[in-house]
């Protein structure tokens, strides 16, 4: 098991910094960057975190195919991989909200399947060329610069079964966003078996990655209160995607009341605490280390600790580090190399 920080990109320059700084101390595993609507574009971020860093993993959770061309995509992935000398991870999604830009999404799954097969095919310097449904690659096109010595590891976000399905045929992990629920992890393990059993490979060849907003204090009373608050602000989204969770309608339908209201701190206090649960760890750091624990024991490959952290990033993380990470039963922390996909071809050696 591996533990992450995810971070939103909303920062001036010269914070990412000293967050990874403080992130690798403290003992993290990965850092993710956010590519969430509105947001600036997660590579700067990512870029400034590279540089400050030398053993953890970093990626963008994630890159979506509708509003960033595979071929961008691969270029960007490049780009990270060349500053953070092989420690990048390729996280890819459909998105949410892009309605509200004018950006319409279908057929995610083919998609998805697609620009896999595009970026793979660039990082590979692979010529053969890719004809998909909706994106393709003519024989012969090769990028003009220096390729990642292997492919970075393909991480899928979804909550869906079929887009679950595909990360089992192509994908090296699954992110589940939004969700502290040892339940889904289950959920989303038959999931990807379906994609595995069609590709040939083990379920275990996949893993689950877990993640969600986390506000961590010495006050549990008010981290669980920022918590609330936080979550609220897409509860409606996630809870209907957890066929586990059970969330009322009627909940539901205040806590969307609320916030379309702008009364985000309404809508936070009508969270009771096992929805909150489910989705935030919040608490004090007994509190969020047991919960981590529950997906540890679930099955979950690596958790992620979410934006804010804490009542500052800074100071959640140091609290993450020193007071949760240490409670954790964690494995071997070494970042394995990428799993290739069955009928992926091997990257060129540079």
């Amino acid at each position: 098991m591996r533990a992450e920080i995810g971070l939103e990109s909303d920062k001036s320059p010269g914070a990412y910094a000293r967050i990874a700084e403080a992130a690798e101390a403290a003992g993290f595993d990965v850092l993710s960057v956010y590519a969430d609507l509105l947001y600036q574009p997660p590579l700067v971020a990512l870029l400034e975190m590279a540089r400050a860093t030398r053993r953890v993993r970093l990626g963008a959770a994630c890159w979506n195919p509708y509003s960033l061309h595979p071929y961008e995509i691969a270029g960007q992935a490049a780009a990270l991989d060349a500053v953070a000398t092989g420690r990048t991870y390729l996280g890819l999604a459909r998105g949410t909200w892009l309605g509200q830009i004018g950006i319409e999404q279908p057929h995610p799954v083919g998609h998805l399947r697609d620009a896999v097969a595009v970026v793979r095919a660039l990082l590979s310097g692979d010529a053969t060329g890719v004809t998909g449904e909706h994106f393709r690659l003519a024989p012969g096109t090769r990028l003009r610069y220096d390729l990642p010595a292997r492919l970075p590891p393909v991480l899928l976000g979804t909550w869906g079964p079929r887009t679950a399905a595909l990360a089992g045929e192509i994908a090296d992990e699954v992110k589940v966003g939004g969700s502290a629920n040892p339940a889904m992890v289950a959920v989303i393990r038959d999931r990807i078996a379906v994609g595995t059993a069609r590709a040939g490979r083990s379920v275990d060849d996949v893993g689950v990655v877990v993640g969600a907003v986390t506000v961590v204090d010495t006050d549990p009373i008010v981290a669980r209160t920022r918590a609330r608050r936080e979550v609220a602000m897409y509860l409606a989204v996630v809870a209907e995607l957890d066929p586990t969770a059970h969330v009322p309608a009627d909940l539901l339908r205040r806590v969307r009341e609320r916030i379309a209201e702008g009364d985000d701190e309404g809508a936070g206090r009508l969270v009771p605490d096992d929805v909150l649960d489910l989705f935030a760890f919040s608490g004090d750091p007994d509190q969020v280390a047991a919960q981590a624990q529950r997906l540890i024991d679930a099955g979950a490959h690596r958790v992620e600790f979410g934006t804010p952290q804490g009542l500052t990033e800074l100071g959640g993380l140091d609290l993450l580090g020193t007071a949760v990470l240490p409670q954790l039963v964690r494995g071997p922390t070494a970042a394995p190399g990428p799993r290739r996909a069955a009928g992926t071809p091997p990257p060129t050696a540079r």
